[in-house]
């Protein structure tokens, strides 16, 4: 069975997504029920849903949306991991606020999306090191011109459990990068950083990648962090650019087929129960 990490739920009906209007084919509703029906065949028994960058005003909202879908007969939903603006005066009483609600199980900034010193700004910094000794993670979602400043963020908060999106978000279409590759090293480096699996279809040639083009990103990755620190994620619905969740799943399990039954549980599902303890 596979703990799906990474699921991002968008209703534009119900939210505010400011971004969307330039984001091409998913500029659409992508809704629960929709992906819920490939996750139960596709094996998926846990689910996090990941923070859409709503509008701002709107992140309390999101949180509260997505609660009524975990309660819904037979879902899939586990809890959150709710957008923040670490770089904002309020963050300390948002951290407090969440820290009381067990649905919330972690945090995200877009990285890539916000400016490139971001991560490097006092106020950021200092609002990231609250959540040492929290059961909350923080999610990295970063390009590779982006690395140095990041690594520098995580370092200077050694007592925070963060997660590194999409093997470091690797540009496959381009082929191999030396600057991803060592960044993906430099990253592994630091025991607090776990690398999540996810999001690698839609960043080569959508219509013609195979397992074999993925091979050499997710090989490195795991290789790198080892089976204790990597977790699996479709992000949905990204992951339809490439095919969708069904393919990403298939090639999951190909990629793996060598593996050890342990080692493939630990990715699979168990590193994440331990991690968010669901």
């Amino acid at each position: 069975m596979l703990f799906d990490t990474h699921l991002h739920i968008v209703d534009r009906q119900a939210l505010d997504y400011p971004w969307l209007s330039s984001a091409g084919d998913l500029n659409r509703d992508s809704l629960y029920e929709d992906y819920a029906r490939d996750a139960m065949r596709c094996g998926i028994s846990n689910v996090l849903h990941m923070e859409v960058d709503v509008a701002p005003a709107r992140i309390d909202d999101e949180t509260s949306y997505v609660r009524d879908v975990s309660r819904r007969p037979d879902s899939l939903v586990r809890g959150v991991i709710a957008a923040c603006r670490p770089e904002e005066d309020g963050f300390a009483a948002y951290l407090e606020q969440s820290l009381s609600d067990p649905f919330v199980k972690g945090f995200r900034r877009v990285l890539h999306v916000a400016p490139d010193d971001t991560a490097m700004r006092p106020l950021f910094r200092e609002n990231v090191r609250r959540l040492s000794g929290t059961r909350m993670t923080f999610d990295l979602c970063v390009f590779p011109h982006q690395f140095e400043t990041v690594l520098a963020l995580v370092d200077c908060c050694p007592d925070v459990r963060f997660i590194l999106d999409h093997c470091a978000n690797p540009p496959i279409k381009e082929g191999m990068s030396k600057v991803w590759r060592k960044g993906v090293t430099d990253f592994s480096q630091r025991p607090n950083v776990t690398a999540k699996i996810s999001g690698v279809i839609a960043y080569g040639d959508l219509k013609k990648w195979s397992v074999d083009s993925l091979r050499p990103y997710v090989e490195h990755t795991i290789g790198s962090f080892g089976w204790d620190r990597v977790v699996w994620g479709s992000d949905w619905p990204v992951c339809t650019l490439g095919g969708g969740l069904t393919p990403w799943v298939a090639a999951t399990h190909a990629l793996t087929a060598g593996c050890s039954p342990e080692e493939r549980d630990k990715f699979y599902q168990a590193n994440a129960k331990r991690i968010w303890s669901i």
